[in-house]
């Protein structure tokens, strides 16, 4: 596999409550294979960006399930958005975050559905401003929405 000599760090922002999401991070790990830093960050994803050195690469996944943590534990969403939105633009490292795109389905029958897919969305359009590039892969194919990729 051919490497670009940054330190490659994999940003992990998901909560295994049960034995499933326990196997699925178990194959998240073997399916990246060695040569990762892999830092646990449910919650404070700004930080864990923050501390990121310059000359380093970052896989964030993922900011779905970033603010699926903060939803759910009833945090300031605005307030913890502006932190990692600031963080961010702050950092020096190159930086790609994973998001899934939850609005293009039918609307939710429930308040705290409907209220996690609006922030979803606002917060998929400001990473998607601040970002050089975005692309949308659906159905394992890559639909470029901002810049080019090599």
């Amino acid at each position: 596999m051919p490497t670009s000599g940054r330190s490659r760090y994999y940003l992990a922002t998901a909560q295994s409550f049960d034995d499933e999401m326990t196997r699925k991070v178990a194959e998240h790990v073997a399916a990246r294979g060695v040569g990762w830093i892999t830092i646990e960050t449910p919650f404070d994803l700004a930080g864990a960006v923050a501390q990121l050195p310059a000359d380093s690469t970052a896989l964030v996944d993922c900011a779905t399930m970033w603010l699926t943590n903060h939803l759910l534990a009833d945090h300031d969403i605005a307030a913890e958005t502006a932190r990692l939105l600031a963080a961010l633009s702050d950092c020096k490292a190159e930086i790609i975050v994973v998001s899934n795109e939850v609005g293009a389905g039918i609307v939710p029958d429930n308040a705290l559905s409907r209220r996690f897919r609006e922030a979803q969305g606002k917060l998929n359009q400001q990473l998607a401003a601040l970002s050089d590039r975005a692309a949308l892969v659906a159905a394992g194919l890559p639909v470029v929405l901002k810049g080019t990729f090599p």
